[in-house]
């Protein structure tokens, strides 16, 4: 049985309504019942949360499936305190045990002190801006990827507690030019292929 623990960070703030990303994760779900032997959890960070018991989720997880907004180039405020609130809880209990150096020659292994060896993470992103910002020369984002780019951060932080990364998934252009029915279509195929690969028994 393998264990996925879906992370909803869309929330309802100023002008967004956390609609969108409450939609991908239905989608993820749908799409994990095709697998057999998955269990599959569901933590909204927009709801009340007991941070230990986040903290056991992320121990008891095979796979972590992020869902996100970016605003204003980061992580929404409420997605953001739920990771302060649940890595440093996490300290010692299951998910990071030391920045992973040594008093002794404290210039090296910086980030090797992570608890969450063997899992896995994946991250989609909702955007405003539409993809040939990141693509275009001499467009806003000068060529360079969301991975590279706004989530660099993010996925060292991930990196810190010893998850290795599968490929993400970036929605473009929700605001203007949104377009779900083929945008989840993609989403879902994407996520297929993922899992396939992951949870489907190798041939030898």
């Amino acid at each position: 049985m393998k264990k996925v623990l879906i992370i909803n960070g869309g929330q309802n703030f100023g002008h967004s309504g956390g609609k969108y990303n409450q939609t991908i994760a239905e989608n993820t779900l749908e799409v994990l019942k095709n697998f057999e032997n998955v269990e599959v959890r569901i933590s909204n960070v927009s709801d009340n949360y007991n941070k230990n018991e986040e903290v056991e989720k992320f121990v008891w997880a095979d796979y972590i499936i992020y869902h996100t907004p970016i605003w204003w180039f980061q992580l929404p405020n409420g997605l953001k305190k739920y990771i302060d609130e649940v890595f440093t809880a996490g300290h010692a209990k299951g998910i990071y045990m030391s920045d992973g150096r040594t008093s002794e020659n404290p210039k090296i292994n910086y980030g090797t002190g992570g608890m969450l060896g063997g899992r896995k993470y994946m991250v989609t992103t909702s955007w405003n801006a539409p993809e040939t910002a990141f693509t275009l020369p001499g467009e806003f984002f000068n060529e360079t990827s969301v991975d590279n780019g706004p989530l660099f951060g993010f996925h060292r932080m991930n990196a810190f507690v010893s998850l290795e990364k599968m490929e993400s998934f970036h929605f473009h252009d929700v605001e203007k030019n949104a377009n779900i029915e083929r945008d989840m279509k993609l989403y879902r195929e994407h996520l297929t292929n993922v899992f396939e690969k992951e949870l489907k028994p190798q041939l030898v």
